[in-house]
């Protein structure tokens, strides 16, 4: 455990309901993330994980329940009021989504000037300080195509990371990663536990959540069928379900 929690709930989502026709895809997920803390989300596809994140973004609209950032309801916000959440809530999803065109100091310089309107010069010293953090410093011409694809996740997390971002929400951003280039992009998120980034991150990287996270929610259904510091959750869990996921996917 390396992030630096501090007590003051940063984000906090009560009783979250998001349906898709007939299908309920969350039912009444509670989560409290305190600043400066990293909160693991663990469980089977199709659990709603993703689902999740999404709404946390108002990426996706919920049925019921509530999101609330810093004390104060995100849902129903609107037009630039909606913008500045999500450049205080920044997302990095499975896909990188970078602009295949543009060369990689542009990917980080773009969003800022479109997004923040940051004068191009800041800009610039904004996104080539990141991409020094994230071990790029020597690809910034370069075009995404030239990159792997772990290279290429952590151009999208340094983008994310440019808007300034008071949390930040990883979905799996090292699902669609051969193994070899999954340790450099897991590298960088544990850095930014250590400088204190309030983190949300649903991973099937049991290591990671072990090892960084405060705390682990294992969903499944669209349920939080158990949480709990990462000791006892990987270790001694408490719920049934918890444990016939854990053995499947730590003794395949």
């Amino acid at each position: 455990m390396t992030g630096s929690a501090n007590g003051t709930v940063k984000l906090r989502v009560e009783s979250l309901h998001k349906r898709y026709g007939e299908l309920q895809v969350l039912r009444g997920v509670d989560l409290t993330v305190p600043a400066g803390s990293v909160i693991s989300v663990i469980g089977p596809s199709g659990s709603g994980k993703s689902t999740l994140l999404r709404c946390i973004n108002r990426l996706e609209e919920i049925d019921s329940g509530d999101v609330l950032l810093d004390g104060r309801s995100i849902c129903g916000l609107r037009g630039s009021a909606l913008d500045d959440v999500r450049r205080r809530i920044g997302m990095v999803f499975q896909q990188f989504n970078l602009f295949p065109h543009r060369t990689v100091l542009d990917n980080v310089v773009l969003a800022q000037k479109v997004v923040s309107r940051t004068p191009h010069d800041e800009a610039v010293s904004i996104a080539e300080d990141l991409l020094e953090q994230v071990g790029l410093a020597d690809k910034l011409t370069d075009r995404p195509a030239q990159l792997s694809g772990g290279q290429q996740q952590r151009v999208a997390i340094a983008r994310a990371l440019s808007m300034q971002p008071e949390v930040m929400l990883f979905d799996e951003v090292t699902s669609a990663l051969d193994p070899e280039l999954v340790t450099d992009v897991l590298d960088v998120m544990r850095g930014l536990a250590v400088r204190g980034m309030t983190m949300v991150v649903v991973t099937h990287e049991m290591t990671f959540a072990r090892d960084v996270s405060d705390e682990v929610l294992f969903m499944d259904g669209g349920r939080v069928v158990e949480r709990g510091k990462p000791a006892k959750v990987f270790t001694d869990p408490a719920e049934d379900r918890t444990r016939r996921f854990l053995d499947r996917v730590l003794n395949p």
